[in-house]
């Protein structure tokens, strides 16, 4: 079983922020894939299904961004998961935005849902980063973060969304690289 996790904030206010990626990437995912309907489970949302013939896992914290750890933890321990089976989609300030880099192990660059998941259950998982861009200066990055997504930024994020559904079988596989690649060739059509 290979658990992916989308990290995000619980509750309808948080649903656009920038902090809430992980969260739309996992409910795409489930929707593209006909996984079964979200359940409460793990601290959070569950829903079950395959991909490319693997099982998979989709799980979304309701513990809230700072505790997301938590929940990833007790998913693993159920399913009896290694680190290595689990997959973070999340916001990355550091890369362009609605570009995608996937990478496993490596530090939390103070993102506190992935310091929560690291001190759950260490750092070798793998970790989806779809970027947002960074706005400039450190002052205006909380307000970036936890800001709504614009008007002009719907078309390219419903881009992502879909090619990163369309393409998780590269995933589910273990193919990064061709994952990487397919998604971004898509979001140049």
């Amino acid at each position: 079983m290979q658990i992916w996790v989308g990290l995000g904030n619980p509750g309808s206010q948080y649903a656009m922020h920038r902090h809430n990626v992980g969260f739309m990437a996992v409910d795409t995912i489930a929707e593209v894939h006909g996984f079964d309907p979200w359940k409460k489970q793990f601290q959070g949302w569950a829903a079950q299904g395959r991909i490319s013939g693997q099982r998979i896992l989709l799980l979304k914290p309701a513990t809230f961004m700072n505790e997301s750890g938590r929940a990833v933890g007790e998913a693993m321990r159920f399913f009896k998961a290694e680190t290595g089976d689990v997959t973070v989609f999340h916001d990355e300030l550091d890369l362009a935005p609605f570009k995608v880099k996937v990478k496993t192990g490596g530090g939390t660059a103070g993102h506190n849902g992935l310091r929560s998941t690291e001190a759950h259950i260490g750092n070798a998982f793998r970790r989806v980063r779809l970027g947002i861009g960074h706005p400039g200066h450190k002052d205006r990055v909380t307000g970036h973060v936890l800001g709504n997504y614009v008007k002009a930024e719907m078309d390219p994020l419903a881009d992502l969304l879909g090619a990163l559904a369309a393409e998780a079988g590269w995933l589910a596989a273990g193919d990064d690289a061709r994952f990487m690649n397919e998604v971004a060739l898509r979001q140049a059509d």
